[in-house]
C-alpha cells in the first residue's frame, strides 16, 4: 500500500523493531500526528483468545478519565416515565417503536451509542440485522440495557467506551485526541488497560495480551512493551 509523503516522514521517527513503554510511546504518536485535523488516538490490542468460543470472549465499557475528546450522541430507546428522564438526562434521540421503521427502512442512524431500557429490548431485537454489524446494539455488559437511564447516559457523555473483540480477535478502541496533554492520553491509556487485564478470560490459556500498539488515525503504529502486562 503507498503512503502518502507526510506517513512516510512520520514513520521515520518511529523506530522499526523497538517496544516503547507507555509514555514514550504516547508522545512519538503525538509528534507523528500531522493531519489538519485533530487526529483520534487508537488503542489496539491484539488477543490470544478465541472469540468463537463464548468463554473466551471479552467485552466491556470504562469511562475514560478524560473522555475521548468527541461528542456522543446518544438514542435511547424507552416509554413512559423513562422518555422523560432520557430526555432530561441529556439523550440527543428518544423514543420507541415508532423508531424502527425510520432505522430499518430509512437507513436512519444519527447516533453512536444506543441505550435501552430492560422492557424495550423486545423491540429493539427487531433492529439487530441493522445494529449488530455497527456493534450498535444495547448490551446489559456494556451498561447499555438498564432502567438506569440517567447514569447510563451521564457516563456515555463523561467519555465511557466500549470495547469488544473483532472478528480477528483484536480490539480497537479510540483513547482521545492527539490535541489531548501526554499525561491524559496516558490516564486514559492505563485506565483501559486496567479493565481489559481485569477482563481476561478465566479459561484462557498461554498469552492474553500477544500485542499493544497506540497510533493516530493517519500515523505510523507504535508498539508498547507489553511485558508487565
Amino acid at each position: 500500500m503507498k503512503r502518502g509523503k507526510k506517513y512516510q516522514d512520520a514513520a521515520k521517527l518511529v523506530e522499526r523493531g523497538k517496544l516503547y513503554d507507555p509514555a514514550e510511546a504516547l508522545a512519538l504518536v503525538k509528534k507523528t500526528s500531522t493531519s489538519k485535523f485533530d487526529e483520534t488516538v487508537e488503542l489496539h490490542l491484539r488477543t490470544g483468545c478465541d472469540g468463537r468460543h463464548a468463554d473466551q470472549q471479552v467485552r466491556g465499557a470504562v469511562v475514560l478519565p478524560n473522555g475521548t475528546g468527541k461528542s456522543v450522541r446518544v438514542l435511547v430507546f424507552a416509554k413512559g416515565d423513562k422518555i422523560d428522564e432520557a430526555t432530561a438526562a441529556g439523550a440527543d434521540h428518544v423514543g420507541g417503536e415508532e423508531l424502527i421503521p425510520k432505522i430499518q427502512n430509512e437507513g436512519w442512524l444519527d447516533f453512536d451509542v444506543v441505550v435501552a431500557t430492560p422492557d424495550m429490548m423486545g423491540v429493539v431485537g427487531r433492529l439487530g440485522k441493522v445494529l449488530g454489524p455497527k456493534g450498535l446494539m444495547p448490551n446489559p455488559k456494556a451498561g447499555t440495557v438498564t432502567p438506569d437511564v440517567t447514569k447510563a447516559i451521564n457516563e456515555i457523555k463523561a467519555g465511557k467506551i466500549e470495547y469488544r473483540l473483532d472478528k480477528a480477535n483484536i480490539i480497537h478502541v479510540p483513547i482521545g485526541k492527539a490535541s489531548f496533554s501526554e499525561e491524559k492520553l496516558l490516564e486514559n491509556f492505563n485506565a483501559l488497560m486496567e479493565a481489559v487485564l481485569k477482563a481476561r478470560p478465566s479459561t484462557l490459556k498461554g498469552q492474553y495480551l500477544k500485542s499493544v500498539t497506540v497510533a493516530s488515525t493517519m500515523g505510523p503504529g507504535v508498539r508498547i512493551n507489553n511485558s508487565k502486562y
